[in-house]
């Protein structure tokens, strides 16, 4: 190799390895703004508005931005078309990342390829609910009551692609029972209907429905959890009713456009564990039903992986399609 070409080697090689330190030591420079797909008051805002209080606590600015429409679909888009420079951050969320790349022929984003996992910051493990006129004590008891009444039990969901409309459905696939989906617009609408006696049922989440609980206007049968909820300690978990397939549901995490550099996505991952781990933040959400696995971006990927496959075989199976 001549002089020449030796010494633009050994500078391209030096500058592969001092990038990282750069990145790490200027980072970050500006405002970070956070896209958040859903309106404000919603657990995605909620983390959200929580990451950007406790970066505001160290001297970094974050902006939270509601970019609400299309199922999600607008805000990802935003992001995955933003520079990877790491200012730009997704709160993504299961309907984007897992459950809409079945649903539609087209997205306009690709949901591996065009987004970096930082880190999955919280889950909210679906929670079965039924109108406490309607007579079962348990999950079991509403499967025989679904048997009994082909046709007649029907389930609410947030709307058309939701976590609690899949989850519906594989309930329905897993007992082989005639339930009936109702779409809302929005989580809110779904809960009051259960609560009026509109509906039978709803796959809701513990911070959504913990207060209609509290006040015995609805009935919870099981929570889709590992571990039974401090927010909810006498609600057995889907595993105790023999029912371990439905445990899960709607997740957020931190995503940034793909192409960002290493660096940055350690310092967002290592920033996020220590905002959510402060004890005040932890004690303050668990209470609500929240969980915080806080892994690092390899188990994030592994997880959006194991959740696409998990809803997209429900889907395919149920010939879902978005109307």
């Amino acid at each position: 190799m001549k002089p020449r070409y030796r010494c633009v080697t050994v500078v391209l090689a030096w500058l592969a390895t001092s990038a990282a330190p750069a990145f790490s030591e200027t980072y970050p420079s500006q405002p970070i703004r956070i896209v958040v797909p859903t309106p404000a008051g919603g657990i995605a805002d909620l983390l959200s508005r929580t990451l950007a209080q406790k970066l505001g606590e160290s001297g970094k600015t974050v902006v939270v931005e509601n970019r609400t429409g299309g199922s999600g679909v607008i805000a990802a888009e935003t992001v995955a078309k933003s520079p990877s420079d790491g200012y730009t951050l997704y709160m993504g969320l299961h309907q984007t990342q897992a459950i809409l790349p079945h649903l539609m022929a087209r997205l306009p984003y690709d949901p591996v390829k065009d987004f970096a996992p930082v880190i999955l910051i919280g889950t909210s493990p679906n929670i079965l609910i039924v109108h406490p006129a309607v007579p079962v004590k348990s999950a079991q008891e509403l499967v025989a009551y679904a048997r009994a009444n082909p046709g007649k039990v029907i389930y609410a969901s947030p709307g058309n692609g939701s976590s609690g409309h899949i989850v519906g459905e594989q309930f329905r696939q897993m007992h082989d029972i005639d339930i009936v989906h109702v779409p809302y617009r929005g989580a809110a609408p779904a809960l009051q209907d259960v609560v009026a006696g509109h509906v039978t049922m709803m796959f809701d989440i513990v911070p959504l429905t913990r207060e209609q609980l509290a006040q015995g206007r609805v009935r919870a049968l099981a929570v889709a959890a590992p571990q039974r909820l401090a927010a909810v300690p006498d609600v057995p978990t889907m595993t105790e009713v023999g029912m371990r397939e439905l445990e899960g549901g709607p997740w957020f995490g931190l995503l940034a456009p793909a192409g960002t550099p290493r660096a940055i996505v350690d310092w967002l991952n290592d920033e996020t564990r220590k905002a959510f781990n402060a004890p005040d933040v932890r004690e303050r959400l668990s209470q609500q039903g929240l969980s915080f696995p806080l892994g690092s971006p390899e188990d994030f990927t592994t997880h959006i992986a194991a959740e696409t496959k998990r809803w997209g075989d429900v889907i395919r199976r149920a010939n879902i399609k978005m109307e």
